[in-house]
């Protein structure tokens, strides 16, 4: 496989995990970080990172905002739930890197 097709497939495999994740707002970003060890959030940080090594100016929240299709904090007020003290308990257990 060339590399251009290899970026192409990538960049569809990505488009498509954001879209699932989009169409899931009942899976919330803790229960992510418990279970894989990245989120939503990371997602987004990830896009910023690389379109700033691409030489591009992005914040975090705009790389966030690509992820969610909106504003982090709409998407925080429309869909975000407490995290219970289980799923608290298991995020600290876990300690996963800060993003």
């Amino acid at each position: 496989m060339d590399d251009k097709t290899r970026t192409e497939l990538e960049a569809a495999a990505f488009r498509r995990l954001v879209e699932h994740l989009r169409q899931r707002t009942d899976v919330q970003n803790i229960d992510l970080m418990n279970l894989a060890g990245f989120c939503r959030n990371c997602l987004g940080n990830w896009y910023a990172e690389a379109a700033v090594a691409k030489g591009l100016e992005m914040s975090k929240d705009q790389g966030r905002e690509a992820v969610y299709g909106m504003p982090y904090a709409e998407w925080k007020a429309k869909h975000q739930k407490e995290a219970s003290p289980e799923q608290q308990a298991a995020f600290a257990k876990a300690q996963p890197h800060k993003h």
